[in-house]
């Protein structure tokens, strides 16, 4: 059952708990005048995940779908949600839209620059390519530009059954979650590439205030240094 927390103006973190996974998964609606979803769910989740929608806004009329890269708890009920929402647009990444998002969609992406600014009505979001960060090629990050959340994706991810948000240091259990992932059978979870340093710190200068967290609590407070704290794990962690 998919529970609903505000964790900024207008933005409500939608989050089920799959005990055999153990962790949730979020995702991010966010209610204005063109509704906008970040992370759609797997397909399995999806009915869920629409009621959940409901109790906020008319599903069908949800104006934009968008994600960080292409994986199936990150866009895999996309085309389910362009089915229900006739006006909907995949709002992605440019490099998303050629890889994958013109072949995968039901209907053509809306492909975005790096830096380009997408408008829902009193909120706007700039597009922050971040290649290989979290993981994957076309990865890209959503920066709520108002209020100041960041859209994080994998980033922060957090194991086991958490609140919706918490202005505790969420560094030990990323960290733990880590480990656990880069000692289990397949690998690194997260690259550590000679540009992961920098693009964090690309998204440490917007200085964001909320992270929106796709398994974990959603973090409020000094986004910029949870950001190059976690450089900094991604290092020792992942840099082996």
């Amino acid at each position: 059952m998919a529970t609903v927390h505000e964790i900024a103006p207008d933005v409500f973190r939608i989050s089920t708990m799959v005990e055999q996974a153990g962790l949730g998964f979020n995702q991010f609606l966010v209610r204005d005048e063109k509704p906008l979803l970040f992370h759609t769910g797997l397909k399995a989740m999806f009915p869920d995940i629409k009621k959940a929608v409901a109790t906020l806004i008319d599903p069908t009329k949800l104006a934009y779908i968008s994600y960080s890269h292409f994986e199936q708890d990150e866009c895999g009920s996309a085309n389910e949600w362009l089915a229900t929402a006739p006006q909907a647009k995949i709002a992605c990444g440019f490099v998303a839209a050629m890889v994958n998002g013109y072949d995968a969609f039901s209907r053509p992406p809306q492909p975005l620059n790096d830096g380009e600014t997408l408008k829902t009505g009193k909120f706007s979001f700039k597009m922050i390519a971040t290649p290989q960060v979290p993981h994957s090629w076309d990865a890209c990050m959503l920066f709520e530009e108002k209020n100041g959340t960041l859209f994080c994706s994998d980033l922060f991810h957090q194991n086991g059954k958490t609140e919706a948000t918490t202005t505790n240091d969420i560094l030990p259990s990323v960290r733990e979650a880590m480990m656990a992932y880069n000692d289990g059978p397949f690998g690194h979870y997260m690259p550590w590439t000679p540009r992961t340093r920098g693009t964090l710190q690309k998204l440490a200068a917007l200085k964001p205030q909320t992270l929106a967290v796709m398994h974990g609590a959603a973090y409020k407070g000094d986004g910029a240094k949870a950001l190059n704290a976690l450089a900094d794990v991604m290092a020792e962690v992942c840099g082996k």
